[in-house]
């Protein structure tokens, strides 16, 4: 079997949702643009692409048709290349990356872009007539349409303070405007709707995020400021089969060395990247202990945080260029910036390995190994 390589990765500013700059922007035409911009740099015919691979969590209205096919038409390119649109919630683009890697690995395909895109503006989250199975508990149907209330449950289960969410919250922030001013974020994003720069990260403090409210229940602890925002955008990866990159001397950012998912209770489905983590690592042949870059979603602080107990990971040692609660989770996008960053910081940092992985909801969790290539 072939092995995989994103080759490269890129990615629209992420701006808040409703009030950004990619707001009156169709996501279809979010991901156009992206498909546009890898092509051209892609440095090879358009022509040898096989299938174009997007991740969207709402796959409806302007998201919807099979976003992926509509995204390459409004690109413009080679109508030989076919379009699929998969959804696994958050985790959609990264398992669109996976099937990727997976096709190659089969023989079915050289060369795939695989990304994913949400516009949190145009289509509401939870879609327009979110209709859970009404013979479920009520547990289970708030647990698929209130995200807040899972990350509640992780607080209580382990006892995360408040105190400790702001502090990651003021961190997360205070990395992403770093890298942002330092320009370590400029080389990822590709400009669209006239902007190139990211929208959601702010100045801010632990004091000033403690005097926020609870969202999501009068006495929790999961607030607006400890949570990722609402956000639009649209991420993509190049993968490629190592016959492609030695065919037309391309330069990999990493191997994809290994890839899992798992499932767990929905209402504690911020507890998803520990059993995937657990297993992506195995299949890898690799420990905790062996990881250089770890890119973690942060949909709340509180789930980071019980994720880091469970693998006895530092915290401080996720995310060094900032995480979603700063940069914002577009849903369907999130997977393959995730794994698009941490291929991206092997190589600008060094090390050899990394690991991309975030909760889903519904109660899941992916994961993905990245080597140095």
């Amino acid at each position: 079997m072939q092995g995989a390589y994103i080759v490269d990765y890129i990615r629209t500013p992420f701006t808040p949702a409703r009030k950004g700059a990619l707001a009156a922007t169709r996501p279809d035409e979010l991901a156009g643009g992206l498909l546009s911009t890898m092509v051209e740099r892609s440095g090879f015919p358009a022509e040898e692409i096989e299938d174009i691979i997007l991740g969207c969590a709402f796959p409806e209205g302007e998201q919807g048709l099979n976003i992926a096919r509509c995204a390459a038409l409004h690109a413009g390119l080679p109508q030989t290349i076919a379009g699929s649109t998969v959804n696994r919630w958050c985790g959609s683009s990264m398992q669109a990356i996976q099937m990727a890697a997976g096709a190659i690995a089969m023989g079915a395909g050289d060369a795939f872009l695989a990304g994913g895109v949400e516009s949190m503006t145009r289509v509401p989250m939870m879609g327009f007539n979110p209709l859970p199975n009404p013979a479920w508990p009520s547990d289970r149907r708030m647990s698929l349409l209130n995200m807040g209330l899972t990350a509640e449950n992780l607080a209580d289960r382990y006892g995360i303070t408040r105190a400790e969410q702001d502090d990651y919250a003021a961190k997360s922030q205070s990395k992403a405007l770093a890298a942002q001013s330092e320009g370590r974020l400029s080389d990822e994003i590709a400009s669209s709707a006239d902007t190139d720069k990211d929208g959601c990260p702010r100045q801010t403090s632990v004091e000033k995020l403690a005097g926020l409210q609870p969202v999501f229940r009068a006495d929790g602890s999961v607030t607006a400021g400890n949570s990722s925002p609402l956000t639009d955008g649209a991420s993509l990866t190049l993968i490629c089969s190592e016959s492609f990159v030695k065919r037309h001397g391309l330069v990999p950012l990493a191997r994809i060395a290994g890839y899992a998912v798992s499932g767990c209770a929905p209402e504690i489905m911020g507890i998803g990247p520990v059993e995937a983590t657990r297993k992506v690592l195995a299949r890898s042949a690799i420990s905790a202990a062996d990881l250089d870059v770890i890119e973690m979603n942060e949909a709340f602080a509180a789930q980071v945080l019980a994720c880091c107990r469970e693998l006895d990971i530092d915290p401080a040692r996720l995310n060094p260029d900032g995480g979603a609660i700063a940069l914002g989770h577009p849903l369907g996008a999130t997977g393959a910036r995730l794994a698009g960053k941490a291929a991206r910081l092997l190589m600008r940092d060094g090390g050899r390995y990394g690991l991309a992985t975030q909760c889903i909801g519904g109660g899941q969790g992916i994961a993905m190994v990245l080597e140095a290539a």
